[in-house]
């Protein structure tokens, strides 16, 4: 447990939860599910049986620093890292792998979104301890993948080798959000899982693999490993990312190496990607209706409303809609609509920042 380390990453604005999530505020420091704890302090807790508090990493951007301090004070200052400017995944998985082989290059390291939703902890756990246990005894790079419970589009799809008896599964090809006939064949194929972009590897095989495979980030990073944990870091990240090209993980390594590994995650995950994912997750009324407001509806059905309570919505023959207000804006359109959403936020960017 020592050695095990843990790489959150929380960088993203959330545009898809506009106009909830704000460029100031993003999803995963908000309290979506109403637990009482962000999406990012309940990523951490899930954690905590897992590695010391002390080996629990963030990645984020620098505007986000304060938000993180106050949100995880557990946080030691040189465990919150600060990019200068998005990367892509490539940089969020670089920046926190070469600096933990400073402190321990035999450290096995977890990578995990700060926005997911996991109930069933305890399996996710064994989950997780699977891979550890795998990436700590070869040069596996190991994703998890989730049995698909439907089509979707909006994921990436691992198919994987069907080998009963192994728990760790060779990986066979990734794919990109898939067109909903070809994901369709996923799902009834059997032998495919979604990318749910948690990753396991020891900080020597990912940064084996970064020489191989992403050679000029590999470089950068290392050459700045006399700053990591000394008051020159930040001035040396900065400059980093200044030369560092914007890829994915996913893109630049997991999908162009031969040693790539998937456990098959048996919890309950959602990815929280957009506002119809949170009404296939939430509690309805009789009309399939998600109400998180001071609401009347009438002849509505399928709908999210979701607005500060000294605010009365009345709503009437809805069907799939989302209502929301949110501080200044209201936000009325089909809650399927997220791919709709860089338009809204780029239209109202021209409206005045206060509405961003």
């Amino acid at each position: 447990m020592a050695n095990n380390y843990v790489v959150i990453m929380a960088g993203g604005i959330g545009s898809r939860f506009w106009p909830y999530s704000r460029a100031d505020k993003p999803k995963q420091f908000l309290d979506i599910l109403g637990t009482g704890r962000s999406l990012i302090q309940m990523t951490f807790d899930r954690f905590l049986n897992i590695v010391p508090s002390d080996n629990i990493y963030v990645v984020t951007n620098k505007r986000y620093k304060s938000l993180v301090q106050e949100q995880l004070p557990e946080l030691a200052d040189d465990q919150i890292l600060l990019e200068p400017i998005g990367r892509n995944t490539s940089a969020a998985v670089a920046y926190p792998a070469f600096k933990i082989q400073q402190r321990d290059p035999e450290g096995v390291m977890i990578v995990a979104p700060s926005d997911h939703v996991i109930f069933r902890d305890n399996i996710f756990e064994d989950n997780i301890k699977t891979a550890l246990k795998a990436a700590t005894d070869s040069e596996k790079l190991i994703t998890l993948g989730i049995v698909p419970t439907r089509p979707e589009t909006g994921y990436g799809y691992i198919q994987y080798h069907s080998s009963p008896l192994k728990k760790v599964k060779k990986v066979k090809t990734f794919t990109e959000k898939p067109e909903l006939e070809l994901a369709l064949k996923f799902v009834d194929s059997g032998d495919f899982v979604w990318n749910a972009g948690i990753f396991i590897w020891s900080i020597d095989t990912i940064t084996k693999a970064f020489h191989t495979y992403l050679k000029d980030m590999a470089v950068i990073f290392e050459e700045g490993s006399s700053a990591y944990y000394t008051d020159q870091e930040a001035k040396f990240i900065d400059a980093a990312y200044a030369q560092c090209k914007s890829v994915s993980i996913d893109f630049g390594i997991m999908e162009k190496a031969s040693d790539v590994y998937m456990v098959k995650g048996e919890f309950n995950w959602s990815d929280l990607g957009s506002w119809d994912s949170l009404h296939d997750m939430q509690e309805k009324d009789d009309n399939d209706n998600v109400i998180d407001a001071n609401a009347l509806l009438y002849d509505s059905v399928n709908c999210i409303i979701k607005g500060p309570k000294e605010t009365l919505i009345v709503a009437q023959d809805l069907d799939g809609y989302l209502v929301t207000q949110s501080n200044n804006v209201i936000l009325i359109c089909k809650k399927d609509a997220e791919k709709k959403f860089r338009e809204f936020l780029n239209d109202a960017k021209g409206k005045g920042e206060q509405f961003t």
